[in-house]
């Protein structure tokens, strides 16, 4: 697989993706990405970006919830979107997440060195594989299904996919339409699936750690993540499968994610008017 790609990639994709594929092998992502994430990555988030975070519906989540891998299905309006649930679930205890697998588009991450640095320095390249959207290179794509699905096949795993397939940059209320991609995953890999709906996080990371810093942050500048129950996609597991059935599946996993979508501008309301105070144990502040 590492020559067909040589053969479709040029300077800085192909650097990138040999170091993504490097960092997100079985032994690599165990015994490096794992304690990167866990120990280093964590060690300086906690302090900082939980002074503002509000995790709603993640107790359950402590604990392994599947024999299985989970697939969580966000909403995607920064870079950092699947990042900052990883940190939330990290912060409530749960130490389950260890083989981790975070696709993302090729755009940025995979194309300019200022990319592969943030991958690697706030990750350690746990944004992996791209997919790309050049049509000379979308046949590589099948490479990114078959490794989410070998991911997904083993426990304690963890995969986070944006159904919408960009980033949201208008309305965070309104979803932009889901593409069939998660769906012919789910439908390939049976996962459990968990929606999540994250809003308050910017892609100026760093300007965004500062931010928590604030005067009232959490009132005014509150980072809210909604995680959803598990998805009954039960329905479509006995069909043929095809493109018109993963988007109907995608579709629905679309539709939970809109729901916590609705969850999160309620919390937001009561976090502004005051309903929900800074002793509320929700906020990450309060968490291990």
């Amino acid at each position: 697989m590492a020559s067909d790609f040589d053969s479709q990639l040029r300077g800085v994709e192909r650097l990138a993706h040999a170091a993504g594929r490097f960092a997100n092998s079985p032994m690599v992502s165990r015994a490096v990405q794992y304690p990167f994430l866990r120990r280093l990555s964590y060690g300086w988030m906690k302090p900082s970006m939980s002074r503002r975070t509000y995790a709603d519906n993640i107790d359950w989540l402590v604990a392994p919830p599947s024999d299985r891998g989970v697939l969580f299905a966000c909403n995607h309006r920064s870079f950092f979107d699947s990042y900052l649930y990883l940190f939330a679930l990290y912060s409530s205890g749960a130490k389950w997440p260890r083989n981790l697998c975070f696709p993302v588009r090729s755009d940025f991450f995979y194309d300019r060195p200022m990319g592969i640095a943030v991958n690697f320095a706030i990750g350690g390249g746990v944004m992996y594989p791209p997919i790309y959207r050049d049509k000379d290179k979308r046949a590589l794509n099948e490479h990114a299904i078959d490794h989410v699905c070998d991911v997904l096949d083993h426990p304690n795993s963890m995969v986070g996919l944006h159904p919408e397939g960009k980033r949201n940059k208008g309305d965070p209320y309104k979803l932009l339409r889901a593409q069939p991609g998660i769906g012919q995953i789910v439908l390939r890999a049976k996962p459990m699936v968990v929606p999540v709906f994250v809003n308050g996080l910017s892609n100026d990371f760093f300007g965004s750690v500062r931010t928590s810093f604030l005067p009232n942050a959490k009132r005014d500048h509150s980072i809210i993540v909604v995680f959803g129950d598990p998805v009954d996609y039960d329905e479509f597991t006995n069909s043929k499968p095809r493109a018109a059935l993963y988007k109907k599946c995608a579709d629905k996993i679309h539709g939970a994610i809109a729901q916590c979508g609705e969850r999160e501008r309620e919390l937001r309301a009561k976090i502004e008017g005051g309903e929900i105070g800074e002793d509320d144990p929700q906020w990450l502040w309060h968490k291990r």
